[in-house]
């Protein structure tokens, strides 16, 4: 149809189950409700450089289970490129699009809210593993990212109590320790770290005493759960990366348990064993919550942008799915519920 009004859709930053399932969901909606859907591939990248396909019923079929994104991502923003921001708006002139749909966490929605400040007519969307997007209880990706994690700590416990040794499982959180503290909780984990607590000389000596104390309570083994960054002694633990597109150098995250081990190691005399989840928390099948949360993002996606109410992110707030302006997501990182931190505390040791 000639006159037939175009939506884009389009995922950015680091992978997490659930994507197609929200891709799958907002495309067939938007498809119901007359609209034509241009997927636009590997992120902000993908649209400087008119890089879509029609998505379509078929091409949408059968992916609600999958992992990754049918569409590819990157990390790539264009207010870090020359003339970046120009192409996404030339480009979406050109595709003829009404609006477009971003699947992304809190790099790729912050952009998100800038283009739109600067004229983009934009819906977020809130994915990321690590669940410290504000304005939302919680993003897609986060259950089946707990759900990994916890699958790890009860099998690392098995042998932690077959070989009398602390293990340590390192999980992602950069900023925010949700996943180590959810998956800590559900494992009964006997200590978890987060970014959100430091561990100073003060806080080691407790932590190092109380494995002590459960060895001589005839407790022979001990699980902790770490998130990637969690400060050590007032630094986080890091590399320098830098990827194939010859980006500034950033930090990568990873190790801190590993550099802990030792320290606990030497002053407790145990035997203390490192395991690192890394990149298998983001990937494989979705759990059933993610899949669900997914969905009802993807359909209230396409009802904001009927109403014309850009500019906003789609967000769960109690048992109520709503939205939030994408500005919120500029105010920072949204820190662990520290009364769920102590709720799993209280069985610490």
């Amino acid at each position: 149809m000639e006159n037939q009004q175009k939506i884009g859709i389009m995922t950015g930053g680091g992978d997490c189950p659930g994507l197609n399932a929200a891709i799958r969901a907002a495309t067939k909606t938007a498809i119901n409700e007359g609209y034509q859907v241009i997927g636009i591939h590997n992120g902000w990248e993908g649209l400087m450089e008119n890089d879509t396909e029609e998505l379509t019923r078929v091409k949408t079929s059968g992916i609600i289970d999958r992992g990754g994104t049918i569409l590819g991502t990157s990390r790539t923003s264009p207010l870090q490129v020359e003339n970046g921001a120009r192409k996404v708006f030339d480009n979406f002139k050109k595709l003829g699009l009404t609006a477009l749909v971003v699947l992304g966490g809190d790099g790729t929605l912050s952009v998100s809210s800038k283009l739109f400040d600067m004229g983009l007519p934009v819906v977020g969307i809130p994915k990321t593993i690590d669940n410290d997007i504000r304005g939302t209880d919680y993003t897609i990706g986060f259950q089946t990212a707990v759900e990994i994690a916890t699958q790890a700590l009860d099998r690392i416990r098995t042998t932690a109590e077959s070989h009398h040794r602390v293990m340590l499982l390192e999980v992602m959180g950069r900023n925010a320790g949700w996943i180590a503290v959810y998956a800590g909780m559900a494992n009964g984990a006997d200590a978890i770290l987060i970014p959100e607590i430091p561990l100073d000389d003060e806080k080691l000596d407790d932590l190092c005493r109380m494995l002590v104390t459960r060895k001589s309570r005839g407790v022979n083994y001990s699980i902790i759960a770490v998130a990637e960054g969690t400060i050590l002694r007032g630094k986080t633990v890091t590399r320098e990366f830098v990827d194939a597109a010859g980006e500034q150098p950033r930090p990568k995250y990873g190790g801190v348990a590993a550099r802990l081990a030792e320290i606990i190691e030497k002053r407790t005399k145990l035997e203390t064993g490192v395991s690192s989840l890394g990149y298998i928390q983001r990937g494989g099948t979705p759990v059933a919550y993610d899949r669900s949360l997914a969905t009802v993002f993807g359909v209230k996606a396409i009802t904001l942008i009927q109403a014309k109410s850009y500019g906003r992110m789609t967000a769960l707030r109690g048992n109520r799915i709503t939205s939030v302006p994408l500005s919120i997501v500029a105010e920072g990182t949204k820190p662990v519920d520290m009364n769920a931190y102590r709720t799993a505390e209280r069985f610490f040791g």
